[in-house]
């Protein structure tokens, strides 16, 4: 289960391992977007967050309550929940969404805060499906307000 946690070792590069899962999520993230559409994506998200959270729940329980930076599923499991907020694959919208996510990630508004002060593999995964889905809200306005930006 180390091996899902940690995405096959891209959670051991030496810098910034949590933008570095999101960037290597997007491919396949893109890729189910262009075959079944913001649903598929929705549902390949939620999928991953559960078999994260299976693959978290067993570490030691020292890198789960300090939620080890090599713990890179849920970056991946959020950035897929992210590119659900978009209608169709375009690489501006793919940018929008890796952007989205990193900031609602790494400054963590509430509720992705409250989230991230909870412990063991449900607060590892949460904040970053809540930053996920914040990016997704996000990403949804602006294909509203500004189609010409985001179709």
């Amino acid at each position: 289960m180390t091996g899902l946690a940690a995405l096959w070792g891209v959670g051991r590069l030496p810098y910034g391992p949590g933008t570095w899962a999101s960037l290597v999520a997007l491919a396949p993230g893109a890729m189910l977007l262009a075959l079944g559409g913001p649903l598929l994506v929705a549902a390949a998200a939620l999928a991953l967050c559960w078999l994260g959270w299976r693959a978290v729940s067993v570490l030691p329980d020292e890198a789960q309550q300090a939620d080890a930076g090599w713990i890179v599923v849920d970056e991946a499991a959020g950035q897929w929940l992210a590119l659900a907020g978009l209608g169709a694959v375009s690489l501006a919208g793919i940018l929008f969404a890796f952007l989205l996510f990193r900031l609602f990630d790494i400054a963590k508004p509430w509720p992705v805060s409250w989230a991230d002060r909870q412990v063991g593999a449900t607060g590892i995964m949460l904040d970053d499906m809540l930053a996920g889905a914040l990016a997704a809200l996000a990403l949804i306005l602006l294909r509203l307000l500004a189609p010409e930006v985001l179709p």
